[in-house]
């Protein structure tokens, strides 16, 4: 079974995309807020819900997929993720 919802619920929207890249260049919340013009309660927010999406667990495992996602993870589907077999072995 894949660790990953269907494709559907695996689209990030376009601001959680841009939190989910700026996360993968090691920025804080804070910067990410003032990055974005937004406050950092709501990047912490945006985060949360990739964290939910993605069924990730921290700020590293968000990086490391935004990298290998080229922090673009929009129109992909869950079966073509390369960290696919990396989720299913957690």
């Amino acid at each position: 079974m894949s660790a990953y919802r269907e494709e559907q619920d695996v689209l990030l929207t376009t601001k959680e995309k841009m939190v989910l890249k700026l996360v993968a260049e090691a920025n804080t919340n804070k910067e990410v807020a003032a990055a974005l013009g937004i406050s950092p309660s709501t990047v912490k927010r945006h985060i949360e819900n990739i964290f939910g999406k993605l069924r990730l667990r921290n700020r590293i495992e968000a990086a490391v997929y935004a990298l290998r996602m080229k922090a673009c993870p929009l129109a992909l589907r869950a079966k073509d993720c390369p960290l696919a077999t990396w989720q299913n072995g957690r």
